[in-house]
């Protein structure tokens, strides 16, 4: 299982905090955040808009990824907003 942790805008716009993706599949488990990114997005248009429109930011274990990043099963992947400050 994969464990996808959403935060802040993400969070409020999905209601959602948490989703556990399922790696029973190996043909259908996501590889990389790429991948985890499109299979979210095709939950649903308001999904679709936050993971395939927008710019989201990703850590795996709590270290920041990119798109190309490898993910595997076990692993806790976050997904939050860019986040800009002064």
């Amino acid at each position: 299982m994969i464990k996808v942790l959403l935060f802040a805008q993400i969070r409020e716009r999905l209601d959602c905090a948490q989703v556990d993706i399922s790696t029973d599949k190996p043909s259908t488990t996501p590889a990389t955040i790429a991948e985890l990114k499109t299979l979210l997005a095709q939950r649903g248009d308001l999904w679709h808009l936050m993971f395939a429109e927008q710019k989201v930011l990703s850590a795996i274990n709590k270290v920041m990824s990119s798109d190309e990043s490898p993910i595997q099963a076990g692993d806790e992947v976050a997904f939050f907003p860019p986040v800009t400050g002064g």
